[in-house]
């Protein structure tokens, strides 16, 4: 079973419009996953790592529940089937 993305509204004018875009393979890790996503929509890339590919402060990346941040970042483990969610960061007061 393939890895599917979820995409926030913001990111969707880069991904054709496309609220979830799944994947033809079953990467082995998030940055295996993202490289793919980045493949077939590049403009995606940008706003998510920064220019030395560290994960933008104001962007979470979830594999199911867990926030990649509480794992091993980019290296965190993708099973087959799993669903990545980027999610924009929220504050405010």
């Amino acid at each position: 079973m393939a890895v599917a993305f979820y995409i926030p509204s913001y990111l969707r004018t880069f991904t054709e419009g496309r609220a979830r875009v799944s994947m033809s393979s079953s990467p082995a890790t998030v940055q295996a996953a993202l490289d793919e996503l980045w493949a077939r929509y590049p403009g995606v890339r940008d706003r998510v790592v920064t220019e030395q590919g560290d994960l933008r402060p104001h962007v979470n990346v979830f594999v199911g529940e867990d926030n990649i941040r509480d794992r091993e970042l980019f290296e965190t483990a993708v099973g087959d089937g799993a669903e990545i969610s980027i999610i924009p960061a929220v504050s405010g007061g």
